[in-house]
């Protein structure tokens, strides 16, 4: 594995993917998936930078993709590629989109698979409250509203609870992830009225 020090910057990932994103709110999922994938790699004593460029990175493509499921992930690994982003990146953004049917190898694979749908999972928990502000809702919220077939339909609990691949249980992945977003619920803009 190459060492942080090769990867792109941050700064260089954010101007690559203003060429290919114009949503906010997909814009801000990837911001949430950066800071999740950030604290998971604290976590396991991971590359947090690689880690983090995973998570803000693998929804690159989702503007050119939305309507075309087979085709989201691979597109925007390709372009990952193509920039020059390392292998496991690039791969770990691939295989984020289960439709592919390729396995999930490496932790942060596994792991960016279950953050995904996890971060709406807690926008939607923080969008109910009327303050509309994630510093509010707590582990114990969301995991009563998990169980709520009807709260937050996209985020798929089978895939959230794949987090039982990397060795986390439901209730510490779910806190792990809404510590993450509080932190930057600002930049995320559920950070209260």
């Amino acid at each position: 594995m190459e060492p942080s020090s090769k990867l792109p910057s941050r700064e260089a990932a954010l101007a690559l993917l203003a060429q290919y994103n114009s949503n906010r709110n997909l814009f801000n999922h990837m911001l949430a998936c950066e800071a999740v994938m950030g604290a998971l790699a604290r976590r396991f004593g991971a590359d947090e930078a690689r880690w983090r460029l995973a998570g803000l990175l693998h929804d690159i493509d989702y503007d050119q993709t939305k309507d075309d499921p087979l085709r989201h992930s691979q597109v925007g690994a390709d372009i990952l590629a193509e920039a020059g982003y390392p292998n496991d990146v690039v791969y770990a953004v691939r295989v984020h989109n289960d439709a592919h049917g390729l396995p999930r190898m490496s932790m942060m694979d596994k792991a960016l698979y279950a953050v995904d749908p996890l971060t709406g999972l807690i926008v939607a928990g923080a969008l109910i409250k009327k303050e509309k502000d994630v510093r509010l809702i707590d582990t114990e919220f969301l995991l009563k509203r998990f169980k709520e077939k009807g709260f937050a339909r996209g985020a798929r609990r089978d895939q959230i609870e794949a987090c039982s691949e990397i060795g986390l249980s439901l209730d510490d992945f779910i806190s792990i992830g809404l510590a993450a977003m509080q932190a930057i619920a600002a930049d995320l803009g559920i950070a209260g009225k």
